[in-house]
């Protein structure tokens, strides 16, 4: 006969059993979310992603995924096993559209000013970009420093042929230009900065560049799985827009949250973040961003997709260039965060 302490043991064992259960099937029903990202410097999803931002807004369960570049991560997203890439250049996306595939951006992070560029070692007698010819350059082929570079040079009439480029990943650039093996690097930071440090100088900065045409940091998806799922769109993009809101009523505390995160102290934190024009969720549908409507192809986005797509032509990154962005620009899924 069983005793009363026995009974009660049962039926709690019972009842966890059915709670974890229970939670088990909660847990299932929470979907999948994947989370690409670069190494960019200090930058508000950072604070996002500290905070857990992303996984509250969304509600599901959220996995974060690092990539060396842009290039690196377009695959993954092409087969949906990515489901947003943020911090990254125009040009890789621009290529993956050129090549037919649906990438859409769903939020402009940034603006680069004075976070990415080209520094040269003064030893090596370059003085502005008409000094490139015939020197050696570190780039991330296919990144926005392909557009950029062409940009500049075109500016100084120096044939984008008479540059020496060698393609790495910008970690490698660092030991490079200790080893002498370039002369000059055009990248973005946290190693744009650093090679300023090792007594590199600037001679353009991507606050040169005019806003129509210039080098931003986006966050996309594959086009189609947005479409099917627009609320985790909304909830992503909203989640965006509270880690910027920290960053700019909060600044030491977001600070110290991204200098944990890049392993940087916070002075260069600080330094690194002060190189962008940061965007919040309501600047997404105004003109200087995505637009709104028909306002989204007079958009500074928009415009910089088109003459990003001339220049990647121009140099033979792309065979065509897409006759329209219109399902490339998506200012929707911030609409609510509009003032």
């Amino acid at each position: 006969m069983k005793t009363k302490f026995a009974i009660r043991t049962a039926m709690a064992a019972t009842l966890l059993g059915c709670a974890m259960s229970a939670g088990s099937i909660h847990a299932q029903s929470k979907p999948q979310v994947i989370i690409g990202y670069e190494d960019n410097g200090a930058d508000p999803y950072m604070v996002s992603m500290a905070e857990h931002l992303f996984e509250r807004h969304m509600n599901a369960d959220v996995e974060y995924k690092l990539f060396s570049s842009g290039p690196a991560a377009m695959s993954a997203l092409a087969s949906n096993s990515l489901s947003f890439m943020c911090g990254l250049g125009v040009p890789p996306l621009v290529t993956a559209i050129a090549q037919g595939l649906p990438m859409t951006i769903v939020y402009n992070q940034e603006r680069y000013t004075n976070a990415a560029g080209i520094v040269v070692k003064p030893e090596s007698g370059i003085h502005d970009v008409a000094g490139l010819q015939g020197k050696k350059i570190a780039i991330v082929a296919g990144s926005q420093a392909s557009f950029e570079l062409a940009t500049f040079l075109a500016q100084a009439h120096v044939p984008y042929s008479s540059v020496t480029q060698i393609n790495m990943a910008p970690p490698q650039m660092r030991t490079s230009w200790v080893t002498g093996a370039i002369d000059a690097a055009i990248v973005w930071d946290p190693v744009f900065s650093a090679l300023r440090t090792a007594g590199g100088k600037a001679i353009k900065t991507d606050g040169d560049l005019p806003r129509g045409a210039s080098s931003y940091n986006v966050c996309i998806a594959n086009a189609d799985w947005a479409k099917a799922h627009p609320d985790l769109v909304r909830g992503f993009v909203a989640a965006l827009d509270a880690g910027y809101q920290v960053t700019q009523k909060d600044r030491d505390k977001a600070l110290a949250e991204m200098a944990r995160q890049t392993g940087v102290t916070v002075p260069v934190a600080q330094s690194e973040l002060a190189g962008y024009e940061l965007f919040s969720g309501a600047d997404q549908t105004t003109p200087k961003v995505m637009g709104s409507g028909a306002g989204v192809k007079t958009s500074a986005t928009y415009e910089t997709l088109v003459n990003t797509a001339k220049v990647l032509h121009s140099i033979g990154r792309i065979q065509s260039e897409p006759a329209s962005f219109e399902s490339n620009v998506a200012p929707q899924y911030s609409q609510s965060l509009a003032h």
